[in-house]
């Protein structure tokens, strides 16, 4: 009997369950987020609309679409690694064709809603940043380098600065601190995952700071970087753009992060590494939602 193509026996909804996966949905949320917090915090009150919404729908549209393209330049890779085999194009049930028009599709109306609803720097920096994570990270800098995500972390730093712009149509410094605490949350954040797929990478051949450098060695570097993180998340205090309650949340997730990190630099606990890449992903998360919360804090109360 004849084959059938495996992805053309994927019922309707299966396939947009696999089109919603090439888009990496939790990640687009926390960059969505980010995007919103630098929104917000860019306005005394509420931003103007089109910059709220058509400005964060398009950020997160591209981010999709940076995502998508991801899953394509990367599907042979993904096809060698246990965390990723499952997904849509190395298990065959979706093609690479149409995971390309995909991506045109979400690409192209995300330049559209930034260029013409929102404001034309806003569209080209995130034009920029979509370069930068799916093309000049994942085709060259994820297989040059162990430092690939240090340089590639300023594509996924953007989201907040990029909100902020929708609303100013200017890059500002307040912004770029943003960005700052970001770029250097990313390092820990994806070193703990890599610890713990260490092998996963190197059979697939990609030179993550585990599979060139060690595990201990990343493990120091994970600390290092929390550390430095712990400092830079202080900077929106003492430059003003946040309050009491901001420095609050800093300093009670920095002390969870620097426990953690000291943790998974002393021990080689096997679970260990997931659960600091999963707190990371919250830290960020509350990180900014205190920024948001210390921003309408006066509003509330008055």
């Amino acid at each position: 009997m004849a084959s059938t193509p495996q992805h053309a026996a994927v019922p309707a909804a299966g396939a947009w369950r696999r089109y919603l996966e090439l888009t990496k949905p939790k990640v687009v949320a926390l960059i969505t987020f980010t995007s919103l917090v630098g929104t917000l915090l860019a306005s005394p009150g509420l931003p103007p609309v089109a910059a709220l919404v058509w400005g964060n729908l398009g950020i997160a549209l591209a981010a999709a679409c940076a995502a998508t393209l991801n899953h394509v330049l990367d599907r042979r890779i993904d096809a060698q690694m246990t965390r990723t085999r499952g997904r849509p194009l190395p298990a065959g049930t979706l093609t690479e064709t149409r995971a390309l028009v995909f991506a045109a599709l979400l690409g192209t109306s995300a330049m559209a809603l930034l260029a013409f609803r929102v404001n034309l720097l806003t569209a080209l920096l995130t034009f920029a940043s979509l370069i930068g994570y799916a093309v000049i990270y994942t085709l060259w800098l994820k297989r040059a380098t162990s430092q690939n995500i240090v340089i590639g972390g300023a594509a996924g730093a953007a989201p907040p600065v990029l909100g902020w712009t929708a609303v100013t149509g200017q890059v500002d410094a307040n912004a770029l601190l943003l960005f700052l605490i970001i770029f250097v949350w990313t390092p820990p954040h994806f070193w703990a995952l890599a610890i713990a797929r260490r092998e996963d990478y190197a059979r697939a051949g990609i030179p993550m700071l585990p599979v060139t450098h060690g595990v201990a060695y990343t493990r120091q570097q994970v600390l290092l970087y929390t550390l430095l993180l712990f400092v830079v998340t202080l900077l929106p205090y003492l430059t003003r753009l946040s309050g009491p309650l901001y420095l609050l949340a800093a300093l009670g997730l920095n002390s969870v992060f620097v426990w953690y990190a000291l943790v998974l630099r002393v021990t080689a606990r096997a679970e260990l590494p997931m659960r600091v890449f999963r707190f990371s992903v919250t830290y960020l998360m509350w990180l900014f939602a205190a920024l948001l919360v210390d921003h309408y804090l006066p509003a509330l109360r008055g």
